[in-house]
């Protein structure tokens, strides 16, 4: 098992054809120990300074890089059509406290049984597809 403490790079400079991809569920991005194996069979351990981004690359050897890679998700996509009804959106979906991602044109929330809920009880139109979910980060309160 290789004992990864950080990453070496935000991403890699090689070829597709020259990186090994370690894929990883979002929530493993949040933690700083944990195991996982790469697609060729390389196990690593996690015991990190910091947390990883997806595209790091954690290890390199023989001229290859491996790179961690966050797998795609399910999420709920509500299209923000003008100024109001996105303020709406976001008012109702940010009193849920589920992970949301702002895009140019709409939010992606957390595919979750409340928002299912919130999106029924609205008649918000929407659709589910796969991405790689990439939530605004959470900011506590200050005094």
């Amino acid at each position: 098992m290789q004992l990864v403490t950080r990453m070496l790079a935000d991403g890699s400079q090689l070829p597709p054809e020259r990186q090994i991809i370690l894929a990883a569920e979002r929530r493993l991005f949040l933690k700083r120990r944990w195991r996982a194996t790469a697609s060729d069979g390389t196990d690593f351990g996690f015991d990190l300074e910091e947390r990883l981004c997806d595209c790091a690359v954690i290890w390199q050897r023989d001229g290859f890089d491996y790179v961690v890679r966050q797998e795609p998700e399910t999420v709920y996509r509500i299209a923000l059509d003008n100024p109001g009804q996105a303020a709406q959106v976001a008012w109702k979906t940010g009193n849920l406290h589920l992970p949301a991602q702002i895009t140019g044109d709409a939010m992606l929330v957390l595919h979750d049984p409340a928002m299912a809920q919130l999106l029924e009880r609205e008649g918000w139109s929407f659709s589910e597809p796969v991405v790689v979910f990439r939530p605004m980060k959470a900011i506590a309160h200050t005094p």
